[in-house]
């Protein structure tokens, strides 16, 4: 997975951490635990606010 797989990182990222509301969580902390997921190779440099909005977003749509 890379930055740009949103949808499959929101999904892992509603899997491993259930108790959080997508809505409030920072956005080093998102980062962060997007790139600890297993299968995700991406580049922490090359991780921007647009797409950590975009991942946010998706997540919070998959959360309702």
């Amino acid at each position: 997975m890379k930055w740009t797989d949103v949808t499959e990182i929101a999904i892992q990222l509603a899997d491993a951490h259930p108790d959080q509301d997508p809505r409030r969580i920072n956005f080093l902390d998102l980062m962060n635990w997007v790139i600890a997921l297993p299968n995700f190779t991406g580049n922490a440099n090359h991780c921007g606010e647009k797409i950590l909005e975009a991942i946010q977003q998706a997540w919070i749509d998959e959360a309702d």
